[in-house]
């Protein structure tokens, strides 16, 4: 029987709702399968953060030169910063029967859900409004200016929870990655993707 093709995996969720510490638990366990793809930004690198693992750190021309060539499979400007998704790798490694993952930010996850209606969309969403708050303030990494702008954007990105197809609260980081690997097998599971490779072996391809 021929091999599925992979599936495109989209994790995003409000600013400071522990994106990036969950994806890094759920790629420390030693059952992980998938295939990590680093996003693309123009922010500057945050302290222990390195080049080509947490992001791939580019110059504005650089990323505007990609989005002109339609090097990106989404992009989205947030808070004065690209961030976006290189699509060769992406495609590449779902033909080959990888599972691709994304850490995106909300507004890309949206330009995904146009161009991949077929991936699987996953919003990582704050035990309560005050605890992501308190998030957001508390990370020391920002100004006081740039944390009341993300405060206001989490607001528009939690109004945009419908987008998505499962909702996993970001309460405890291991109950959330077990949720999120629950969730991915059962989408490997379901009828409309399996069917067509059964339907394909009846027919002796």
């Amino acid at each position: 029987m021929r091999k599925e093709r992979g599936l495109l995996i989209v994790l995003s969720g409000p600013s400071g709702v522990g994106k990036g510490t969950v994806r890094k638990e759920l790629f420390s366990q030693p059952d992980t399968n998938y295939e990590y793809s680093v996003s693309m930004t123009t922010r500057k690198p945050r302290e222990g953060e390195v080049d080509g693992v947490d992001y791939f750190f580019k110059s504005r021309e650089e990323f505007e030169a990609l989005i002109e060539t339609g090097g990106l499979l989404e992009h989205a400007e947030f808070v004065g910063n690209y961030y976006g998704t290189p699509i060769e790798y992406v495609n590449e490694t779902l033909d080959a029967g990888r599972d691709v993952f994304l850490e995106i930010e909300v507004q890309g996850a949206a330009q995904i859900r146009e161009k991949a209606p077929d991936a699987l969309f996953i919003f990582l969403a704050p035990p309560s409004f005050s605890e992501l708050q308190n998030r957001l303030i508390n990370r020391g990494t920002e100004t006081e200016d740039i944390i009341q702008k993300r405060i206001a954007t989490a607001k528009e990105e939690l109004e945009m929870m419908s987008l998505y197809d499962y909702v996993v609260e970001n309460d405890e980081i291991q109950k959330a990655c077990d949720k999120i690997n629950s969730i991915i097998v059962a989408e490997h599971c379901k009828r409309e993707r399996v069917e067509k490779l059964y339907l394909s072996m009846l027919r002796g391809e």
